[in-house]
This record gives structure tokens, sequence and C-alpha cells, in this order.
């Protein structure tokens, strides 16, 4: 893959709330929020135009029809990519302890006993955008 990609938003999504992150394939993570579902649509609408935004890749298990409904009834009408949410969860919630490792006594037990202290769908989110630019590189998915 030789060509430059806009940047693409990513979203886990979910009943109550979405994990969403924008990425750019050349500088990575340029912008991550856990947002409440019903306010996606008019939180995207401008991340889009100020980023650049290509297309929108979401994971494709809870809530993914309703939600893609009401993103196109808002006016979001650009590509729309499902990437599979398997472990999505798990891999995000190592990469929220990644970038925001435990302090004090609770650096000592194992991660897997520990609770992040916030939502961290945003991780899961750079997970999947992760996964879909992977199968970019691997000539799965068209650019």
């Amino acid at each position: 893959m030789t060509e430059l990609l806009p940047p693409i938003v990513a979203i886990d999504p979910g009943r109550d709330k979405c994990g969403l992150a924008v990425i750019d394939a050349q500088q990575g993570v340029i912008y991550q929020a856990v947002v409440a579902t019903r306010n996606l649509p008019e939180l995207l609408l401008p991340l889009v135009r100020e980023k650049g935004v290509s297309r929108l890749v979401l994971g494709d298990r809870t809530g993914t029809g309703e939600l893609i409904r009401r993103l196109r009834s808002a006016g979001i009408e650009m590509e729309i990519v499902l990437v599979d949410e398997h472990r999505s969860t798990e891999e995000g919630r190592r990469r929220f302890f990644a970038d925001n490792p435990p302090v004090g006594w609770k650096r000592l037990l194992p991660r897997t006993l520990l609770f992040p202290d916030r939502a961290y769908d945003d991780y899961v989110a750079i997970v999947l955008a992760e996964r879909y630019l992977a199968s970019l590189k691997r000539g799965g998915l068209s650019a």
C-alpha cells in the first residue's frame, strides 16, 4: 500500500456508549474519546469535516445495525467498513494499561486482575482501526 490514506474514524459501538478514535495511518491516533451513543452523530459530523475523514470503521457486534441507521439518518454518507470485534475488548484493556500503567500497590497485581478506572471503549476503537489498517496492508480489504 503506497498511497496515502486520509484519516479514518473507528467506532466501538455500544448500546449506551461508544469508543471513538480518529486514526491517521502515518501519525497514529489523533483523537480518542468515549461518548454517549445518543450523542455520537452530532459529535461525529464536525469531527469528520475537521479531520478530513475518508471512512468509518465499526465493530461488527453490539448495536452496529442500529448505529449505522442513526448515522445515515444524521447525514453521514461515507463508506462504513465492519471489522471483526472478536476479543477486541481484552486487547483494548491491555492497550489502556500500557498507556496508563497502574501506580502504587496496584502495580504489584497482575493486570488481568485490575479494572480500568474509566471506560476504555476508545482503546477498543483504536484496536479496531489497527485491525482495519493491517487488513489493508495484507490486501484483505479495499482502501
